[in-house]
């Protein structure tokens, strides 16, 4: 796409003025936070014949001095624009108040990311998550999910299944097509995708591989849907597992790959290629930045790439496509069919042994 191979044609003047958007752009983020959490944001909603600072700050309890701060920098980010009576929201402050997928981000970067990303260019420079540390002293964020902190844990689950969980639906026909008896749902998280397709399918018996401490979470859920007799737990770090059990019929594995390396991933897909049955398939689920159908979204891709390169393990992230058929080629598989705009911006992959 063309967003993708070519820049703007911009002036000199407009470069540097884009040039100095990214220099304050963390104070642009905080002021846009701030604005919709002091509910300055919600007041202009409701007033859109516009009001001035001494009636916005009387209504939510500030300062006229912390409300003109916050709107100045507002009128410079686009989020309110000047009125004749003042200020008013503009269409940017109108989405970050009331879009669903725009406040999960927004809630993503400031509970999980914001602190963490001050130690970016360490993560960078020796190839470990060195953001972690403001939340634990954990090797990767993995084994810790269930441990992090609120807000954090929250943001980070309302974030994972947003994304996820809006596909599945879409997903689903696809899989049940492969008519599956067995289907491994590996990196499983908390068992929603392994739960709507037991739901879908009374015969069906699914196994989530994941590690342990992800099954504790998952098995909550499993039995609170009352399906602990179709629905099972096998526990298993993928990297270091020689062989996995083999019984299904279909390797389902969603947002997953992208949580590691590329030589992990063809570590993995090889496990997966050596365990599984000859006729059986696997399904990868996954956001690639290149088949986005928006700029907004490779971008939102790409930032994300760097929360696992800072949080998540210092080495993983979202792939281009291409990245992920040269994996699967050199574990050992051929892909039969790829559907792209699955939920928000989802790609299915549908492969088999060679």
């Amino acid at each position: 796409m063309s967003q993708f191979t070519s820049g703007p044609v911009l002036s000199a003047l407009d470069a540097i003025t884009e040039a100095q958007k990214i220099a304050f752009a963390p104070i642009l983020f905080q002021t846009a936070w701030c604005l919709r959490e002091t509910g300055l944001l919600a007041f202009f909603d409701q007033h859109p014949e516009g009001a001035s600072t001494e009636m916005a700050a009387a209504a939510c309890d500030l300062t006229p001095y912390a409300a003109g701060v916050l709107l100045d920098m507002g009128v410079s980010g686009a989020i309110i624009y000047t009125h004749t009576n003042g200020y008013s929201l503009s269409k940017v402050g109108h989405f970050l108040l009331h879009d669903k997928m725009t406040r999960i981000n927004m809630e993503f970067t400031q509970n999980v990311c914001y602190q963490a990303m001050g130690h970016l260019l360490e993560s960078i420079r020796e190839g470990k998550p060195a953001g972690l540390k403001v939340f634990g002293d954990w090797a990767t964020i993995y084994p810790a999910l269930s441990q992090l902190p609120e807000p954090a844990k929250t943001s980070w689950f309302d974030f994972d299944h947003f994304y996820s969980d809006n596909a599945f639906a879409t997903a689903l026909p696809h899989v049940q097509a492969l008519q599956p008896k067995h289907l491994y749902d590996v990196g499983g998280n908390t068992g929603k995708w392994a739960l709507m397709c037991a739901a879908a399918d009374p015969e069906l018996q699914v196994t989530l591989v994941d590690l342990p401490q992800q099954l504790a979470l998952a098995q909550v859920n499993i039995e609170a849907a009352g399906l602990s007799d179709r629905v099972r737990g096998h526990a298993a770090d993928l990297l270091h597992a020689e062989t996995l059990p083999g019984e299904a019929d279909v390797w389902w594995m969603s947002q997953f790959l992208d949580c590691f390396s590329e030589e992990q991933v063809v570590t993995i897909l090889r496990l997966i290629r050596r365990s599984m049955k000859p006729e059986a398939r696997v399904c990868i689920l996954e956001l690639f930045w290149d088949r986005q159908p928006f700029e907004a979204a490779s971008f939102s891709l790409n930032a994300t790439s760097l929360y696992f390169t800072c949080l998540a393990n210092g080495n993983s992230r979202f792939y281009h496509s291409k990245v992920m058929t040269r994996c699967l080629r050199e574990a050992g598989f051929k892909i039969d069919d790829e559907i792209d705009h699955i939920g928000r911006g989802h790609t299915l992959l549908i492969a088999s042994p060679c």
